[in-house]
């Protein structure tokens, strides 16, 4: 099991860029595949991200495309989501979330963060 706490969130302008990041407890880290998650107010939770247990591959939802990174450490039990450009529409509690398995496509995870709120402002 793990447990995985975000961190970051916050209130920026449009075009602005934040950080989020989300450190997992235990010392299996490395054997998860680690996604990102967000929901609006209103809306139903959506998938943002995803990222291999290597960290060599990568997966995002179209509307993110070029402009959020997502990246892990597992020497620090820790994965991020760097965002950049941001638009209003990306307001939303941000959801870290991990899952045993190797296909980083499949949007069925076992974790969850308690999230974190990202506000962003016209």
């Amino acid at each position: 099991q793990v447990q995985l706490v975000e961190s970051g969130g916050g209130l920026v302008q449009a075009g602005g860029s934040l950080r989020l990041s989300c450190a997992a407890s235990g010392r299996t880290f490395s054997r998860y595949i680690m996604g990102w998650f967000r929901q609006a107010l209103g809306k139903e939770r959506e998938f943002v991200a995803a990222i291999s247990r290597s960290g060599g591959s990568t997966y995002y939802v179209d509307s993110v495309k070029g402009r959020f990174t997502i990246s892990r450490d597992n020497d620090k039990n820790t994965v991020y989501l760097q965002m950049n450009s941001l638009k209003p529409e990306d307001t939303a509690v941000y959801y870290c979330a991990a899952r045993n398995g190797l296909d980083i496509t499949r949007r069925e995870y076992d974790y969850w963060g308690q999230g974190t709120q990202v506000t962003v402002s016209s």
